[in-house]
Parts: structure tokens; sequence; C-alpha cells
């Protein structure tokens, strides 16, 4: 077990706190939700950096980090769609969410195919990814309800994010797309 992997564990396990924060009724339980997000963020830059920098990258943290991070975006995503109950934050948390798993998905194929390369993550992946955190910790700090400037940004945010989103996934699968296509001579089970 190295720092990175931990600070990865530790993200997992802020989980429960955020949801606990959220349902807080307390005028400040919000912004200590977002606080609590914001701080498992920078985490997941913090443990890939340093996994790089002292070469500490291990098969486990490999694993875990990706999904420390879809889990804390989703469980994010579906505070969000409860709480803001409109079309402004369902949509995008559909499209975010519907890819997450249409990508992970084409990921693991990839490999088994031993051509994980060709999905990689992007630079547009990280612009996606900045657009989406700022636009969730904008909308995890202020409540739906009045609907104030931060959470029209949010929504703005939220929406730059579902359509960076919807572009790198076509990305994605037309780097794929060559494996994908049915071939000729083999039978198609599905």
């Amino acid at each position: 077990m190295n720092i990175p992997n931990m600070l990865t564990l530790m993200r997992v396990a802020l989980i429960p706190i955020f949801i606990l924060l959220y349902y807080l009724p307390f005028h400040w339980s919000y912004l200590a939700a977002a606080v609590v997000f914001t701080l498992a963020s920078v985490t997941d830059w913090l443990d890939g950096y340093l996994a790089r920098k002292w070469q500490q990258s291990t098969p486990f943290g490999a694993f875990l980090d990706p999904v420390a991070d879809k889990l804390m975006v989703a469980v994010a995503l579906v505070l969000l769609v409860q709480s803001h109950a409109n079309f402004w934050v369902t949509a995008p948390a559909v499209v975010i969410i519907g890819r997450e798993i249409v990508i992970s998905a084409l990921r693991e194929w990839m490999a088994e195919m031993g051509a994980r390369a060709q999905v990689a993550v992007s630079s547009l992946g990280k612009y996606k990814t900045a657009a989406q955190m700022v636009a969730l910790i904008v909308l995890l700090a202020n409540p739906a309800a009045p609907a104030s400037a931060w959470v029209i940004l949010g929504y703005v945010l939220l929406a730059v994010s579902a359509v960076l989103t919807l572009w790198s996934m076509v990305n994605y699968l037309s780097a794929a797309w060559p494996h994908l296509r049915p071939e000729g001579t083999e039978t198609n089970d599905r």
C-alpha cells in the first residue's frame, strides 16, 4: 500500500461522508458537501501525480482510481438530480453516467482485443472532466431553490460538460470503430 493508493481509498471512504453532509438540515451542509467533493477531486489529481512522480503506479491503483472517480461523480449527480429535479440537471446526468458506462465497457473490450491504447484518456476528456467537476462543485455548494446566479452558472457548466462528454464519447467510438465493425467471416452471437 502506497500513498497514491491510500489517497484513492480515501476518496471512496469520503462518499458516505459526502452524502451525509449533503442531507444534513443545516444552512452550511451544501457548502460542506461541496468542500468534501472538492477535496476528493483534488486527491484524484494528486494521487495520479504522486504515482507518476514517485513511480508508484500499481495494478490496484490503476483499477481503483477510475472506479473511485466514477463513483464520486455518479453519487454527486444522483444527489443533484434528486434535489434539483429538473431537465437542466437530469439530462446532463443521464449523458454523463451513460457515457461512463459505454466507455468503461469499450475500454474493457478493447483491452481484451489488445487495443486498449486506442481508447486512452485524451485531452478532450480532461477538459470534460474539468468542466464537470467545476459544475458539480458549484451546484453542490448551492441549494436548488431559489435559482441563484451560481445555480444558473452550474447548469451552464453542466450542459457544457455534457456536450464535451458526448463529443469525447464519439471520438472514443470512432477510434474503436475499426475493431467494432462486424467481420464478414465471423458470426454474430448477439
